[in-house]
Order: C-alpha cells, then structure tokens, then sequence
C-alpha cells in the first residue's frame, strides 16, 4: 500500500470518485455474486461431493467477507491507473463489512456472527488508509526521496506478498493435507476462479463503451475474484465450534493469492507485447 501511495497522487484518488457506476459494480461483484457463488459451492460440496456441512459453511463464510487488499496491489501491478479505483472499493466493502458480514452469514449460513467493528476499523487505517497517505504525502513533499526509492519497492512488494501468502499456509497446513483436503481444494479453486471469470466479463458486458474497459475488467475480476479470507478464517476459528469449518478459509488464502497473482503475470506479460 505504501508502493501505491509512492507511485499516485492526490488527483488520482478524486477521479477514482468520480467512477461511482463502477465503484458500485466492484460493490456487486463482491456482495451479490461472491456469495451467490459461494451459497451455490457451499451446497454443492455436501449433496454433490458428500463432504461434511461444516465444510460447505465454511465456503460460504469466505464469500460472506470483503474484498482482500491484496487485490489493491494486484491491480497496481497490472494496471497502474486502476489502483486507486481498487482501494476505494475494496476500503468501501471493508468498510461496511461490518454490517453486511453478520447479514449475510445470517443469511446464507444461518449463524449471526459478531464483528469487531473497531478492530475492522483499526485494520483499515493501519492497512490502506495510514502507509497510503504516507506515500502521497511523500511523493508530494519528498519526490526526490521517491524517485531514489521506487525502484526498491517492487521487490520488497513482492516479498511481503509471499509472507502474506504464506504464513496461513504454513499454520494451516495439517487441515490442507487432511484426507479430504484435496476435494476441498478442489472446490476452492473452481469457487475462485468462477468469480475471477464472472468479475472479467460482465463488466465488459455493462462498461463496453468505456475507453479503458480492458482495464477495468481486470480491475473488477481481481475485486470479484480476491476476499478477505483471513477474516472469515479469524470468524470461522472464533464463532464455530467445528474445526472444519475453518479448513475452506485455510486453503482459500493460499489459494485466492496465487490465482490472483498468476492472473497478474499473465495480463502484465500480455500488456507488454
């Protein structure tokens, strides 16, 4: 988030704002079709594939949660322009997680789940808001510093990607490699990558007349296709009994990650030819 704010202004973040149609599609794709999916592979897991019901609540518990920040970073990589667009959606559904979260879980789940609004509040500022607004004001008073920086930040970026990525694997691997791990695994993936591939294409659909569609389609796909799953892992060990609950969140942190991330090679190497 700091390497964002190094490499944006404040201009950049007003004409995101005045985007508001897709503002509102990222907020769709994140609320409505997420869990629409996840409701519909939740099912699927314990009357198609016969897994445990714990396992399909915890399906649906990750498409309950809001969008992961690292889709910020995701679309900085590939579409530099789009990133402030992205944090403002994914700052928004965070933002009013805290609210949409418990309804939604009620919903689709059947469990009112508690959330820390002033924890959720905290993760915001500490997150996007504070290193984001450090970048700017940075790139605005030091530009110099930044030009000296910049190079540096991709790097180290991408390392504390991996850790992101893969600290919950390595605490959570046992429930990754348990018997049923690799269905679940299984299941996760096509979760994913259903909503990666609806986030591409409807807004191609809706946005067709838009000059930098392609971009924003990448923009919407990342915002559709990557959530908060250490969240619902965080829910999934507090509010649930089950151990397996937790399993679906497990493996969809690692897993909405590397998609994410592959998609990122394969669109940044696409643009550069």
């Amino acid at each position: 988030m700091f390497a964002v704010g190094v490499n944006s202004s404040e201009k950049d973040f007003l004409e995101a704002f005045k985007r508001p149609a897709a503002i509102f599609a990222g907020y769709v794709g994140q609320f409505i079709v997420k869990p629409l999916l996840g409701y519909l592979f939740g099912i699927m897991s314990a009357t198609v594939f016969g897994l445990p019901t714990p396992v399909g609540a915890g399906i649906m518990l990750v498409s309950c949660v809001s969008g992961a920040q690292l889709s910020n970073y995701a679309t900085f990589l590939t579409d530099p322009p789009m990133a402030p667009l992205s944090i403002v959606m994914t700052s928004l559904s965070t933002a009013t997680a805290v609210f949409v979260t418990p309804l939604l879980s009620l919903l689709l789940i059947g469990k009112r789940l508690p959330v820390d609004v002033k924890g959720m509040v905290s993760s915001i500022l500490q997150i996007v808001v504070a290193p984001i607004t450090a970048g700017l004001l940075l790139n605005r008073f030091f530009p110099w510093i930044c030009s000296a920086i910049r190079p540096f930040l991709p790097p180290l970026s991408v390392f504390v990607t991996a850790l992101c990525v893969g600290a919950p694997l390595a605490i959570n691997v046992d429930c990754i490699v348990s018997s049923f791990g690799l269905l679940i695994l299984s299941l996760i993936i096509a979760f994913h990558l259903s909503a990666f591939i609806i986030g591409y294409y409807l807004p191609g659909i809706f946005f067709h007349k838009a000059p930098d569609v392609k971009a924003l389609q990448r923009t919407l796909s990342f915002e559709t296709g990557m959530q908060s799953s250490l969240l619902a892992l965080a829910l999934a060990n507090k509010f649930f009994q089950d151990p397996l609950v937790a399993v679906p969140p497990a493996i969809s942190t690692v897993m909405m990650s590397l998609m994410g991330f592959t998609l990122v090679m394969l669109w940044a190497k696409k643009r550069s030819e």
